[in-house]
């Protein structure tokens, strides 16, 4: 990962911070995209000790506004004019129903419209590298997700499990379509399941609620280093430099929904979603 430059989405704590560690340990220049500066700062610090490198950079970003990600995007094209991976890791689970800046619910606003636009804006910086990566971590929830055409963004009856499992089957749809527009080029674009991971997801920062059963259930996760290996491994092997539009688990093809791989469902997903980040991005 020499002379690589990759951008790290939620890069504040859990599998975000340790894929950040990783990468940097191999040599990859890695900018920290975190939302909240004082919890930013404490993670590059943690990151530079761990890791050895100087090669880390923290900039803001939030995925919960689409003005915050598109000066995010225009610094980092400023600074890195190429761009060789953007791990797309960042997520929320949010135990009642919020929005974000522009009033999308926030696990569809943030989990996928947020890297949707950030995706779209960061292609050209992927697209000078000598092959460009986008991987974004999903999760087995997509399963029993569907997308919510009625109400997506569940103004009416919200469910913590079903706006979650939504957002992450979006996750899978974006990454569809992402790899069919750029079949042909030398950008891949995959996604992953990264385990059940041990980490804050779900937890209120502000209330506290939810941290004493993550702790009571902490003995059946995997760790945030090894929640991050796949999400490295496909960031870094040759294995899968040609491999485009997969959903991984443990460096492995893994099995999807049926809706996960429906073309209709995927194009409509992603002109709905060009409409509520309000740009078209055209492809060859």
């Amino acid at each position: 990962m020499k002379n690589k430059t990759v951008v790290v989405t939620g890069a504040n704590s859990g599998v975000g911070l340790a894929t950040t560690v990783e990468l940097a340990r191999r040599g990859a220049t890695v900018v920290m995209a975190c939302r909240n500066a004082e919890r930013g700062e404490a993670a590059l610090k943690l990151a530079i000790e761990r890791s050895g490198s100087t090669h880390i950079e923290l900039m803001p970003c939030d995925l919960g506004s689409l003005g915050s990600i598109r000066a995010f995007a225009s610094a980092v094209l400023a600074r890195h004019p190429v761009l060789d991976v953007l791990i797309n890791n960042a997520g929320v689970v949010s135990l009642k129903r919020e929005t974000t800046r522009e009033g999308f619910e926030s696990q569809l606003g943030v989990n996928h419209l947020g890297h949707f636009l950030l995706t779209l804006l960061l292609l050209e910086g992927l697209q000078r590298a000598p092959q460009g990566r986008v991987v974004t971590v999903s999760s087995g929830a997509h399963r029993v997700g569907n997308i919510h055409w009625a109400d997506p963004h569940f103004t009416r009856g919200y469910s913590v499990w079903r706006g979650y499992a939504q957002s992450k089957l979006a996750n899978i749809l974006f990454t569809k379509g992402l790899a069919y527009r750029l079949r042909g080029t030398a950008v891949t674009a995959n996604c992953l399941h990264p385990g059940a991971v041990a980490t804050q997801l779900g937890v209120d920062r502000e209330t506290g609620f939810g941290r004493t059963v993550m702790k009571l259930l902490a003995y059946v996760f995997v760790t945030p280093e090894q929640g991050a290996d796949t999400s490295v491994y496909l960031a870094t092997s040759d294995e899968v430099a040609g491999v485009s539009g997969e959903y991984f688990y443990r460096r492995k093809p893994a099995p999807l929904s049926k809706l996960a791989e429906d073309r209709e469902l995927i194009e409509r997903l992603w002109f709905w979603s060009e409409k509520q980040v309000g740009q078209q991005f055209p492809f060859p």
